[in-house]
């Protein structure tokens, strides 16, 4: 846990070396450390959520494709919610075939936005080494609404 304490306090986030400790050993663990942080951030300091991401990542948010850290800050920094919880259900990961260190992580959970009522959702993470630690390179978020 001293790689994510130190981490939260670093501007450079989740590339740390540290994390390949845990990843290697334990890859359920890696993916429920990496959601931890990725949410927290998200709702306590969501204007550096994007420093999580590799500078060319793709972003689909709602079915709208974002490319690039800057375009993807923008997108998330934009969102119109102001108050922000995510209750994770569950976590599914699987590695890479081929390329050591990379992972698929896929979250389903709840979010409750503002003064809205919670809503289901899913996120799917593609994370790759990157100078000595993982970021994401694609990253898709969908609501689970239904229009009947």
């Amino acid at each position: 846990k001293q790689w994510y304490q130190r981490r939260v306090r670093d501007t450079n986030y989740f590339i740390n070396t540290n994390l390949s400790v845990c990843k290697m050993s334990d890859p359920a663990a890696f993916a429920h450390e990496f959601t931890a942080i990725y949410y927290k951030t998200f709702t306590e300091s969501r204007d550096k959520l994007h420093q999580l991401y590799h500078p060319q990542a793709l972003l689909t948010f709602e079915g709208a494709q974002v490319s690039g850290q800057e375009a993807i800050h923008n997108k998330l920094k934009g969102l119109p919610m102001q108050q922000v919880q995510h209750a994770v259900t569950t976590i599914d990961v699987q590695p890479v075939p081929a390329i050591e260190g990379a992972f698929i992580i896929q979250v389903l959970g709840q979010l409750k936005a503002d003064n809205d009522p919670p809503h289901g959702f899913t996120q799917v993470f593609t994370l790759f080494p990157y100078n000595g630690g993982n970021v994401i390179v694609n990253d898709m978020f969908r609501l689970a609404l239904h229009n009947a």
